[in-house]
């Protein structure tokens, strides 16, 4: 099976609930339909371990696991190690993006999020998709 934006998989992992809407209704006018989220690292670290989406989009600062652990965590195991992952901060801070790079992430993006720039961010870890 092909993925197409109606059948993949993104999930969206942020503690605060107003920016996980947020990226759900941006994904959503992007053309996305399958968008679970989780509400902190290790919430999400047991949504991929049981059911695994095919692409994270996660935030940077959140309790118990931040989005480096979480990263971390997910590369891994042999089931998610080549996920997709798209870090959002909100700090410019050059030394979490260069741990970021070390781990393995394939993206980042600025906090707030625009749209385009997620699609563009989405694409590019993806290629276009129907």
């Amino acid at each position: 099976m092909s993925l197409t934006k109606q059948t993949i998989k993104i999930l969206i992992v942020d503690d605060q609930t107003t920016s996980r809407l947020l990226m759900r209704d941006a994904l959503q006018q992007i053309g996305f339909a399958n968008i679970p989220f989780a509400k902190d690292g290790e919430e999400a670290l047991k949504m991929m371990m049981s059911s695994p989406a095919h692409i994270v989009v996660s935030d940077y600062n959140m309790p118990k696991l931040n989005g480096l652990q979480l990263l971390q965590a997910i590369r891994t195991y042999p089931a998610t190690r080549i996920t997709p992952f798209i870090l959002l901060t909100g700090s410019g801070d050059r030394e979490v993006l260069q741990r970021a790079v070390k781990l393995g992430v394939n993206n980042y993006l600025p906090k707030p999020v625009q749209p385009a720039a997620l699609q563009k961010a989405i694409q590019a870890v993806t290629g276009n998709l129907a």
